[in-house]
């Protein structure tokens, strides 16, 4: 569907982290050049995602280099990245007067679609 309009994609799923949290970041570099993405993941005081979401723009930027080896780098960007929900998982905590209380543990989804733009 995605493929033909992109220059490359890379996705993460099933990780242990709730989409909620991941969109604030994915939010921070959409439509950025992947050089001030990566700069703007690193320094961000959300952590955990945004290495996941760092580690899934490398896995794009790998892929665009492995696709069409005589693309630039400084010249990609992120055309497209989204962050779905993914199944939770289903724990219980015990509650009063023996009921049971669920926890979810949430996963999410992350997709990174990568394209090529001249100019700065």
């Amino acid at each position: 569907m995605d493929a033909p309009t992109h220059l490359s994609h890379a996705s993460t799923r099933h990780v242990r982290i709730s989409a909620q949290k991941c969109r604030l970041v994915a939010d921070l570099v959409r439509d950025r050049f992947v050089g001030e993405a990566l700069t703007i993941l690193h320094f961000n005081p959300k952590k955990k995602a945004s290495l996941i979401v760092e580690k899934t723009l490398r896995s794009a930027i790998a892929n665009a280099q492995q696709k069409s080896p005589n693309v630039d780098v400084d010249t990609l960007f992120v055309a497209k990245i989204h962050v779905d929900e993914g199944p939770s998982w289903k724990r219980i905590r015990p509650a009063p007067m023996g009921r049971a209380f669920r926890i979810l543990k949430r996963t999410s989804h992350v997709h990174v679609y990568l394209d090529e733009r001249k100019g700065s």
